[in-house]
């Protein structure tokens, strides 16, 4: 297993107004953080999101994103990840590859097969099984790399539809790095054959948010992590890992402030400590845990969301690119 320089992006739900909006890009960008993502959820306060427990994303991922790429220079932009069941493959690989094209070649390309039910419910999707949405994930992928080559697109799959015209624009630098995402085996050894970039997330394929005890526990990390090596076979050392730090706090109060957080989400303090997604104590330990955990895991790329982007700005700083 090849150990890869760290890299970090800001995932980014809300803003109250568009000069918060970009001013968060633009502090990501300064900060030393390599990306500044979204996610792709549609639905506000209400009964839908309640069912999803799920934080309330109140921007659309491609306004957003473009609007993020105007503000910033040379960070990175782009969803983690976007829902193919969301629009047609044939629009996904056009809007993608002209926020590609209009940023100057800095998209990073996030792709997933969806799964918040509640959120399909409320804007009248139909909500298929997990198989036929990886499917529609798997088709999406093949127009995706064809349209990121400006190739003539003649795909007609079970699922989506691209033919009889060229893609374009192409992507910007002859290539765009694409990111899937999921939980499961079937998603991660796709992501493990076809992603630059695999973003391991919970098992969410019950479609409310799985709880962390029961899909992400550090043994069922190394779980998926062989999901994705089965899929990549040779490849494997060209992947990039990636995870998201959902559960960050840096604090001198670590016991304490686990201990805290241990009924919520099922765990004892150990087990939290070392949970992949929690990182829970100073600034010189989370560090020092992030390396343990390159080594252990091989993830290098970890995402941080708003309630602790800004805390952990010291920690970027310290290994970004090491």
């Amino acid at each position: 297993m090849s150990i890869k320089p760290f890299r970090f992006s800001w995932q980014s739900f809300a803003a109250d107004s568009p000069k918060e909006w970009t001013e968060r890009a633009k502090k990501a960008e300064d900060s030393g953080y390599s990306a500044f993502h979204l996610a792709d959820h549609y639905i506000g306060p209400g009964i839908a999101l309640d069912e999803a427990a799920h934080p309330i994303q109140n921007l659309a991922a491609v306004p957003a994103i473009m609007s993020a790429a105007d503000a910033t220079n040379t960070i990175k932009v782009g969803c983690r990840v976007f829902c193919t069941s969301y629009r047609p493959a044939a629009v996904l690989a056009k809007e993608a590859m002209t926020i590609d094209f209009l940023s100057e070649g800095r998209l990073e390309l996030g792709l997933g097969a969806g799964w918040v039910s509640s959120e399909y419910e409320a804007m009248g999707i139909p909500y298929d099984s997990p198989g036929k949405r990886i499917d529609r994930l798997e088709e999406t992928i093949h127009i995706v790399k064809a349209h990121m080559k400006a190739k003539d697109l003649n795909f007609e799959g079970k699922q989506t539809t691209a033919k009889n015209y060229q893609g374009l624009p192409g992507a910007y630098n002859d290539h765009v790095p694409l990111m899937i995402g999921g939980g499961a085996p079937r998603i991660l050894g796709l992501a493990g054959r076809e992603a630059d970039i695999v973003s391991i997330n919970f098992n969410n394929s019950a479609g409310t948010l799985a709880s962390p005890r029961d899909s992400d526990s550090a043994k069922e990390t190394k779980k998926k992590i062989d999901w994705i090596k089965d899929g990549a076979g040779k490849r494997f050392d060209q992947i990039e890992l990636e995870i998201g730090a959902y559960f960050t706090i840096v604090t001198d109060q670590q016991k304490a402030t686990a201990e805290s957080m241990t009924e919520m989400l099922g765990m004892t303090t150990e087990e939290l400590l070392s949970f992949p997604h929690a990182l829970i104590g100073s600034i010189d330990y989370i560090c020092e845990e992030l390396e343990k955990r390159r080594e252990l895991y091989g993830i290098s790329y970890i995402s941080f969301s708003d309630n602790s982007a800004e805390s952990v700005i010291p920690i970027v700083e310290r290994l970004h690119g090491k």
